[in-house]
């Protein structure tokens, strides 16, 4: 049988090739269908297991996957495990945990589930703040823990509880878009004053592998992590401290000081900077054009459509005060600028009429168009172009657009 690759994200990292993996054909809900009667089971909604791999990660995911088909607000996504084994892992992943928190710590669990995990962490502590969020909640929600039964938000709530440390259990299998959680999550943690650690956990299929098992593959987890894929994620979200498995090999972990690389952080403050200045910018130009249109100078726009519509509409300028729109495109003459509704004229318009300031948006064509007016006969007392956060005189005035 020949397998074509085809083109998928990768939630992992990003990756638009896959290579298909397995299909297990439509098959309904496993944990979350709830089924209460034999003639429901029997009539749940198939849906499609289409399962793929990234040849760059080598994460595995329902390509066909859809969130809206998984009822996870209706009943509760249990992990029901009472066996030594994994009694004595979940004290492994506390004892690892408790190492890296101060004495009086912040720990947030996301999607805890009825809060087992960060209740019996929060028992290793004499005092601390430990927070459970998911949006299923039940007869055993919270019971010595502070729970909100909603879905965290983690550029509003890293601000709102401090976290030291982030945990996320078995979790990451449901999500189809891994950065919208973890890379906020990165990113406002790293804005704190003091460090904050994120404790992921998921299973882990390299056995699947070397025994060709199947029973790992149902809808409700859409994604399968290697050990090689959950470090390029975890790679990602700052410096990668802890990786190991547990329970026999079937899951992997992870601990990381969560941080934003200082390239992003630089950009970020250009960003916000750009911001300031541009809405300074806005309010400067909006009051040079108001003044413009009450001191009954004679102003026309020359440009209508693209990025010269764009100005206008950015700094207000309406048809009511600023009639005048021409364009040196015969193509563009007779229609209307969008949104602002003047009718734009040919730049001939100009000739035959005294004018005070004509306005150049396209600062970049605007030596091809002072050009072009010399050569047409047209004449303005200015010629204003925007930069740096104000109209400037084109002509008298030191910007880029000169040679």
């Amino acid at each position: 049988m020949s397998i074509q690759p085809l083109s998928a994200h990768c939630p992992v990292c990003g990756y638009h090739v896959a290579i298909p993996f397995f299909s297990g054909g439509m098959q309904p809900l496993a944990t979350l269908g709830w089924p209460r009667s034999a003639s429901e089971a029997a009539s749940m909604e198939r849906l499609p297991l289409d399962f793929v791999q990234c040849p760059a990660c080598t994460h595995v995911y329902n390509h066909s996957f859809r969130y809206g088909a998984v009822p996870y607000q209706k009943n509760p996504n249990r992990m029901f495990n009472t066996g030594s084994i994994w009694k004595g892992h979940l004290a492994d992943t506390r004892n690892l945990l408790k190492k890296r928190l101060p004495p009086n710590p912040s720990v947030v669990e996301i999607g805890c589930g009825e809060g087992h995990f960060v209740r019996g962490l929060s028992e290793e502590f004499s005092a601390g703040r430990f927070v459970g969020f998911d949006p299923n909640t039940s007869a055993e929600s919270g019971h010595g823990v502070e729970f909100h039964a909603r879905l965290f938000d983690p550029l509003e709530d890293v601000a709102a509880f401090a976290p030291d440390m982030v945990v996320v259990r078995h979790v990451l299998e449901h999500f189809t878009e891994l950065a919208s959680l973890l890379e906020p999550l990165a990113w406002t943690a790293s804005r704190q004053e003091k460090p904050c650690w994120l404790f992921a956990e998921v299973p882990c299929i390299d056995r699947v592998f070397e025994t060709g098992r199947l029973a790992d593959f149902y809808y409700e987890h859409v994604s399968h992590f290697t050990t090689r894929s959950f470090t390029t994620l975890l790679h990602r979200l700052g410096e990668l401290d802890t990786l190991g498995h547990g329970y026999d090999g079937e899951v992997v972990y992870g601990l990381v000081r969560l941080d934003s690389t200082k390239d992003a952080r630089s950009v970020a403050e250009h960003a916000a900077d750009f911001c300031r200045r541009a809405s300074a910018s806005v309010a400067t130009i909006s009051r040079q054009l108001a003044e413009l249109a009450d001191s009954g100078v004679s102003v026309a726009i020359w440009g209508g459509t693209g990025k010269a519509a764009a100005f206008m509409h950015q700094f207000g300028v309406d048809r009511k005060r600023f009639p005048l729109v021409v364009d040196s495109d015969p193509g563009k003459v007779g229609s209307f600028v969008p949104g602002t509704g003047q009718e734009i004229a040919f730049r001939d318009a100009l000739k035959n009429a005294p004018l005070d300031v004509v306005i150049i948006p396209t600062q970049w064509r605007a030596r091809d168009i002072v050009a072009e007016m010399a050569k047409e006969g047209i004449s303005a007392s200015r010629v204003l172009i925007e930069h740096n956060g104000q109209l400037i005189d084109f002509l008298k005035d030191e910007h880029p657009y000169r040679a």
